[in-house]
């Protein structure tokens, strides 16, 4: 039996998950109202959340306080929303697609879907298919100022990207080069944060294009952390071929 403390603290940890919910709500409702600066940074704070909560969750041990309530699938519907609705709901919102093919906004929000609904969407270093990073997408498309054709192509590539099974860094998980990940990836975060704090201002853009410098080494990392796993994992599965 855990002490009424130990219960109270594992609940806080899921209600802080929760907070990406009124978060969402009024993230939508800063959308419609075209506050895209507000929009985005209610986002940002979402994202922190779902950033901290699972190290709170580890150390609060909460599922071995609250074994009844399932905290990861409280968690995958924040993520959802967070990461893969409200980024659709703002390529319509905003008017990021070509005129008469605004609703293709609904072609990330499906993928992400099926990204969600797969039981090795996450390994123990690994995203499998593109994770929905749907979010700090939106963020890029609007501060770059690409064209509407161009943000289409994005996020249909992209989308088509989350069906093929690559090996994504999971930047707290994957040890490949984990500590230089994690530092420029604080370096980054706070890059995204000024973005979203000025998205219309003219020197916005140029943080932006620096700023592309780490999702370029994230991919470009994930490319030799695929290449790793498969060779381990057909290692494991033939290891006589393997030694031969």
């Amino acid at each position: 039996m855990y002490t009424r403390r130990r219960k109270l603290a594992a609940w806080g940890v899921h209600a802080y998950t929760a907070l990406g919910l009124p978060l969402a709500f009024v993230s939508t409702l800063a959308l419609f109202d075209w506050n895209v600066r507000l929009f985005f940074v209610l986002n940002g704070i979402a994202v922190f959340v779902d950033a901290t909560d699972g190290t709170l969750a580890r150390r609060v041990k909460v599922k071995e306080v609250l074994p009844d309530f399932d905290g990861r699938r409280l968690d995958d519907i924040v993520d959802f929303i967070i990461f893969a609705f409200l980024p659709s709901l703002a390529l319509y919102v905003l008017q990021m697609l070509p005129p008469g093919l605004e609703y293709a906004a609904f072609v990330p929000l499906v993928s992400s879907g099926y990204g969600f609904c797969q039981e090795r969407a996450k390994t123990e270093e690994s995203f499998v298919g593109f994770p929905s990073y749907w979010n700090i997408g939106i963020v890029y498309l609007y501060a770059l100022q690409t064209s509407a054709w161009t943000n289409l192509a994005v996020i249909l590539l992209f989308s088509l990207l989350v069906f093929v099974p690559i090996h994504y860094v999971y930047p707290t998980r994957t040890r490949l080069l984990k500590p230089v990940t994690l530092v420029l990836g604080y370096v980054w975060s706070l890059a995204m944060f000024f973005i979203a704090l000025f998205p219309n201002t003219p020197w916005t853009t140029t943080v932006a294009w620096v700023s592309t410098a780490y999702p370029l080494y994230y991919f470009v990392l994930s490319a030799f952390h695929h290449n790793r796993t498969v060779r381990r994992l057909a290692a494991i599965e033939d290891p006589v071929e393997q030694e031969a």
